[in-house]
């Protein structure tokens, strides 16, 4: 070997330090990537938990605007609501004017104002319903309307007594105090009266049928039909009218000439009664004919 001196030794020394501190790949050993343990999410996870992100930041947006609304609508401030009140026996109380569309109360819930204040329910347009199974109350503007499949009752709250009810088998029906007329389109019932002082009127648009199924009695001191068009009395046995009967001709049809009695056109009969009040008919057959025919059914007494 050469012998170098020091100079020489000392430039080598360098050069080599000086090679050995650029060198990065000192060390390396190349390896496949595919072939190491992969950390965190990647691909259909990291695009999952993406979902997950976007999904709960929608839910707190919502949430917030929820939040914000009951904020406004309830009014929710230092001191607690300024529109309601929660009280521990359950009831809500109602502090402002509130606008709803329906309410659902709880079971055996009561609906009511305060103690020397109107309890005020407005419909915008609309009626006010009050429903609780079959039972329904409408308010409208031109009428109030009930209708139940169970029946009704009205009472006094504070005293207990009944104003109005339809168990005719425990209360007779009256008409509450005020209530002048009943209008219904169809009643069955065992009788119809009206009090002492004042007259029972039975007034229809159309048709009025009454029937029963044991006959029907129409007692009174005056008893008036008036009609526009047919009355038809129909009975299985007999019709008994008892008091004196009074027809008006007015409007009875009637023939001015008496040349029709004699032709087949025409059949004439005439209606008769007997003392007893027994109704019979005679077949006219001349002018001025009256009721004695030979089966006469009043006998000796016309």
């Amino acid at each position: 070997p050469v012998k170098k001196s020091m100079r020489e030794k000392a430039v080598e020394r360098r050069n080599v330090n000086k090679e050995h501190n650029s060198n990065f790949k000192a060390g390396y050993i190349p390896i496949d990537e595919d072939r190491l343990h992969k950390t965190g999410l990647r691909g259909r996870k990291g695009n999952l938990a993406i979902c997950v992100i976007i999904l709960l930041f929608i839910l707190a947006v919502i949430n917030l605007i929820i939040t914000l609304v009951i904020w406004a609508v309830i009014r929710i401030g230092p001191n607690g609501c300024d529109s309601m009140e929660f009280h521990e026996s359950g009831l809500l109380r109602f502090k402002q004017v509130s606008d709803m569309g329906v309410i659902h109360p709880l079971y055996k819930s009561t609906v009511g104002g305060r103690r020397n204040e109107n309890l005020i329910i407005t419909g915008n347009n609309q009626p006010i319903v009050f429903q609780q199974g079959t039972t329904k109350l409408s308010v409208e503007s031109n009428k109030t309307s009930i209708t139940s499949d169970i029946g009704m009752q009205f009472f006094d709250p504070r005293t207990q007594n009944i104003l109005f009810s339809t168990d005719y088998e425990t209360h007779e029906f009256h008409l509450p105090s005020g209530v002048k007329s009943l209008n219904v389109q169809k009643a069955s019932t065992e009788r119809i009266t009206s009090n002492a002082t004042s007259d029972l009127n039975i007034k229809v648009d159309g048709r009025a049928i009454v029937r029963g199924n044991e006959g029907v009695f129409i007692m009174g001191k005056t008893i008036e039909f008036h009609m526009g068009g047919n009355m038809e009395l129909k009975a299985e046995n007999s019709i008994i009218l008892n008091g004196s009967v009074m027809v008006s001709t007015t409007r009875l049809p009637s023939s001015s000439s008496g040349d029709q009695l004699g032709s087949g056109d025409w059949v004439r009969y005439k209606l008769c009664m007997c003392a007893d009040g027994t109704l019979f008919k005679v077949q006219v057959t001349s002018q001025n004919m009256g009721c004695q025919i030979s089966d006469n059914p009043c006998g000796n007494t016309h």
